[in-house]
C-alpha cells in the first residue's frame, strides 16, 4: 500500500468519516476506539509470548481445567489475564467475560467505568498451541443496557446483531488483526519493528462461489443427512452433481480457518450433530463475532437453519453449530437442512 496506516490512524479516521452515532453511516465513538487500541494491544503482548513458545516456558499444560470441564494450555491462562488486566483500568466497560471463566468479571470499584461490554476467547484453537500451528484471540464489543451498572449474566446475552465492534488475532507466520465495527471488514499486520498493526487490507470481500471446505472428518459418523449429503457431493468431484473438483483444508484453529477464507473464500463447518447435539463452538465467544466479520465480508453464518447472528443467546457459555464462508456454499447447506426438515 502507499501509505502506512496504523490501527490507530484508521481508527481516528474512521471516527472523522462518521461523526455522529444517529446519522445513517453509523459511528465509531472515542471510548469504542480506545477499547478497540487496548485489546489490540494485548493481542500484542500475546502474540510476543506466543513467539518466544519453549523459550518462555509458556507450552504445555497449565494442570488446570475451564468452566466447560477442558484441560487449560498454560498460554490459555497467560492470555486470558493479559486480556483482563488490559482491559479493567481504561474506564470503557462496563464488564468482561471469558470463555476460561464462569460468570461474569466485573471492573474493580477503583477503576471507572464504561458503557461496553467484552466478550473474549483469549486463545482459539489452543490444541495447535505445543505443534507450532497458528492460533487466536476472538473478542466481540456489546453496549450495555441502559440503567444497568452492575452488568450480570443476562446483560451479556443479546443477540450477534447487537454487536457494535467484533474481531480476531491471528497469531501466524505474522500476527494479523481483523476488525470490523459494522462497515467493512480490514485487516492489519503486526510490525514488530514499529510495535505497532499496520493496515494492509480494507474493505475485505469473501468470494460468493469457492471450492474449498473446512470439516473435521473424523466426526463424519456422527453428522447429520444434510451435512453429509453436501459433502458427499463435494467429495464426488467432477463426476458428481457438482461437476468440479472441491479441496478439503482443517487446521483445527477456527481464527485460521476463517482468516484463510477472508483471504481466498472457502465454507467453514463445525456443524451439530449425534455427538454434539447443541453444536461445538460457543455462542458468544466464536460464532458470533466471527459471523460478524464474515457477513461484514459478503459472507454468509447460519447454524444450518438459522441466521447465528439472530440466535437469542440462553447462557454465556452456550453452544451452536457453525457453518460459514462464501454465501452461495453456506445457502446451498442451509437449503439442504430445510429439505430435510420437510
Amino acid at each position: 500500500m502507499a501509505r502506512r496506516i496504523s490501527l490507530s490512524r484508521y481508527l481516528i479516521e474512521e471516527q472523522r468519516a462518521r461523526p455522529s452515532p444517529d446519522n445513517d453511516a453509523g459511528a465509531i465513538p472515542a471510548d469504542l476506539r480506545l477499547l478497540i487500541e487496548v485489546v489490540a494491544r494485548a493481542c500484542k503482548n500475546i502474540s510476543n509470548a506466543v513467539s518466544k513458545g519453549a523459550l518462555a516456558g509458556v507450552l504445555g499444560e497449565a494442570g488446570s481445567g475451564n468452566v466447560q470441564g477442558e484441560a487449560q494450555k498454560k498460554l490459555d491462562v497467560i492470555a486470558n489475564e493479559v486480556l483482563l488486566e488490559a482491559n479493567e483500568w481504561g474506564g470503557h466497560l462496563a464488564a468482561m467475560v471469558s470463555e476460561e471463566m464462569e460468570g461474569v468479571h466485573p471492573i474493580p470499584h477503583r477503576y471507572p467505568k464504561g458503557e461496553y461490554l467484552l466478550l473474549f476467547d483469549p486463545l482459539d484453537g489452543s490444541s495447535n498451541i505445543d505443534v507450532n500451528v497458528s492460533i487466536g484471540t476472538i473478542f466481540s464489543v456489546l453496549r450495555c443496557p441502559d440503567g444497568i451498572t452492575e452488568p450480570d449474566d443476562l446483560a451479556f446475552l443479546q443477540p450477534g446483531v447487537k454487536q457494535v465492534a467484533a474481531g480476531f488475532a491471528v497469531y501466524g507466520p505474522a500476527t494479523m488483526l481483523v476488525l470490523t465495527h459494522g462497515h467493512g471488514v480490514a485487516v492489519f499486520t503486526l510490525d514488530r519493528e514499529m510495535g505497532s498493526f499496520v493496515l494492509t487490507q480494507d474493505q475485505v470481500k469473501i468470494p460468493e462461489d469457492t471450492s474449498e471446505f473446512a470439516i473435521n472428518m473424523s466426526n463424519m459418523r456422527n453428522w447429520d443427512a444434510p451435512v453429509r449429503r453436501y459433502i458427499d457431493e463435494c467429495l464426488a468431484g467432477k463426476t458428481g452433481v457438482r461437476g468440479r473438483d472441491f479441496n478439503m483444508r482443517w487446521i483445527a484453529s477456527m481464527v485460521a480457518d476463517c482468516f484463510r477464507i477472508l483471504t481466498r473464500g472457502g465454507v467453514f463447518m463445525y456443524p451439530q450433530d449425534a455427538k454434539h447435539v447443541k453444536g461445538r463452538l460457543r455462542l458468544m465467544y466464536e460464532a458470533n463475532p466471527i459471523s460478524f466479520i464474515v457477513e461484514q465480508a459478503g459472507g454468509a453464518s447460519t447454524n444450518g437453519r438459522q441466521r447465528i447472528m439472530e440466535i437469542q443467546p440462553e447462557a454465556l457459555h452456550q453452544r451452536v453449530g457453525v457453518v460459514l464462508g462464501s454465501k452461495n456454499e453456506v445457502e446451498r447447506i442451509t437449503r439442504y437442512h430445510a429439505e430435510a426438515m420437510k
